[in-house]
């Protein structure tokens, strides 16, 4: 008679091969065209004219003028919106996001330091914590909130976290190594 093997051996199998096929899905999703991140709803807590609601668009946002070339992140102060720019200055990715209450100036930065998690200071759970910048003694870092939400900004303290959605911070996380420049525009 013929051996049979254990189950244990075709569960770890069958999960070894699940998670490579979904590690080549996840490369090609990678590698494919990133279309402009759709709208995202603040959360019942956002106050209404505290953050701008994402909006929709039919066409990608072209990459501001004046930020410079090659591979970057474009941070727009006055769009409330980030590129992620690669080498041949394509945006493969833009989207909205919900600025704190300390903003940079308009500059070159670079990628300082990433942090994978942490409290934000508005006692929110934050992920995909890249910090770029620092105005009056505040680091000034893109992240999401863990929960999704986009709070608005706390009341009375000074914060310098760039909020975005769960699927754009994890975007940007992966594209904004320690080092990667950071523009800031008007």
């Amino acid at each position: 008679m013929r051996a049979v093997p254990a189950p244990k051996v075709w569960v770890t199998g069958l999960t070894v091969g699940a998670i490579a096929a979904v590690t080549v899905l996840a490369v090609q999703a990678d590698k494919g065209p990133h279309p402009t991140a759709t709208a995202a709803r603040p959360s019942a807590s956002a106050s209404a004219g505290a953050s701008p609601a994402p909006s929709r668009s039919t066409a990608p946002a072209a990459v501001p003028e004046g930020s410079g070339t090659g591979r970057r992140i474009v941070y727009s102060l006055g769009q409330k919106r980030v590129w992620l720019v690669d080498a041949s200055d394509a945006a493969r990715r833009t989207f909205t996001v919900w600025p704190g209450t300390v903003s940079p100036d308009p500059g070159t930065y670079t990628v300082s330091t990433r942090n994978m998690a942490t409290t934000g200071s508005d006692g929110v759970q934050i992920e995909n914590i890249v910090y770029f910048a620092a105005k009056s003694g505040v680091s000034i870092a893109f992240s999401n909130a863990v929960d999704g939400s986009s709070p608005p900004p706390a009341a009375g303290k000074q914060t310098g976290g760039v909020r975005m959605r769960a699927a754009d911070g994890a975007a940007l996380w992966t594209f904004g190594e320690t080092g990667t420049p950071v523009a800031v525009v008007k």
